[in-house]
């Protein structure tokens, strides 16, 4: 098949699932709709994490930071300056940025890798919400909740969660684009060579430190961008919820139980834990954090028998079918 061809069938498949999504909620309940917004939500944050720990081959144990910086930026630029919560989702992601290229620049200068890394990013988010839990308790016991406007595209907030579907779908699609973008361009190529082995892309001249770092930034900004989404959401923020270790656990999981380093193995893997820990949830409800257990037993059976994530575990198993053949 030429490749005129393959171009027109993705651009069929693609028209076609992007049209059963925009008219999909007109025939789901609330439940439902809130259940698919989650999907597209955490499928965005793993897709943001994939980036840096999927392509570029840094795993970040720590991306609570940059989703609390994200959600507790425009929403306190919001209650205290007026800041559009909009204009306050662009700020929250330039703020999770900078913070990124810190922690990037201090640990890639030093040569932090592997667990090392993985630790530092730990460490970054336990202390934020170390001090964000001091700080709250003065300020804001209860937590801080962000003032109702009404239903308004405006004001970020709306009475119906359509809006909040179709938003959380778009955020989706253009990271889905990025990814791509990034996968089919030199970029991604020195990315995995940094992934495979960051000693050998140095000796080919691929300046390690300039696109580690520049994976950091990608991800740190988009990843505070879905804090922001996540405050509108739910009109209400607290540290936990924020800077817990939970949401860094929430992120990763997707992309590696996916497929980290895949385009689409994040959106695969937040779709499948969504629908697992809505099922346990409803099923066991008694017992809490069952559905926690869930990941684990997914976690280690994919850790085990498909290393690369689902989508990857698949795409192997084709090739070698095709290869047979």
């Amino acid at each position: 098949m030429s490749s005129t061809n393959h171009r027109m069938r993705d651009i069929v498949v693609i028209g076609a699932v992007g049209a059963f999504l925009l008219i999909l909620p007109q025939f789901l309940g609330r439940y439902f709709i809130h259940l698919i917004t989650m999907i597209f939500f955490f499928g965005y944050l793993g897709m943001a994490w994939n980036i840096l720990g999927g392509y570029a081959g840094q795993f970040s144990f720590g991306h609570a930071a940059f989703f609390g910086i994200g959600a507790f930026t425009s929403t306190l630029l919001q209650i205290h300056v007026g800041v559009n919560p909009w204009i306050g989702m662009f700020l929250a992601g330039i703020g999770g940025l900078l913070l990124g290229l810190s922690i990037g620049s201090l640990s890639f200068r030093y040569g932090l890798r592997g667990p090392y890394f993985a630790l530092a990013m730990l460490a970054l988010a336990e202390m934020l919400r170390l001090l964000a839990v001091e700080w709250m308790a003065a300020k804001y016991p209860l937590g801080i909740t962000i003032p109702l406007k009404g239903d308004s595209f405006w004001y970020f907030q709306f009475k119906s969660k359509v809006p909040y579907y179709y938003i959380s779908l778009i955020m989706m699609a253009a990271v889905l684009y990025l990814t791509r973008m990034i996968e089919g361009r030199r970029m991604g190529s020195y990315f995995k060579a940094i992934r495979e082995n960051e000693s050998a892309a140095d000796a080919l001249g691929i300046n390690v430190f300039k696109y580690k770092l520049l994976a950091m930034a990608i991800s740190s900004f988009l990843t505070a961008v879905g804090g922001t989404f996540y405050a509108q959401y739910y009109l209400t923020i607290e540290e936990e919820s924020a800077f817990g270790v939970g949401i860094s656990i929430e992120v990763l999981l997707g992309p590696i139980i996916g497929g980290a380093g895949t385009v689409l193995g994040p959106v695969l893997g937040a779709g499948i834990l969504e629908i697992l820990s809505e099922v346990t949830r409803n099923i066991l409800g008694a017992y809490s954090g069952v559905h926690l257990m869930v990941y684990g037993a997914i976690l280690i059976v994919v850790i085990i028998f498909l290393p690369s994530g689902i989508l990857g575990g698949l795409q192997m198993a084709f090739w070698k079918l095709s290869k047979g053949k």
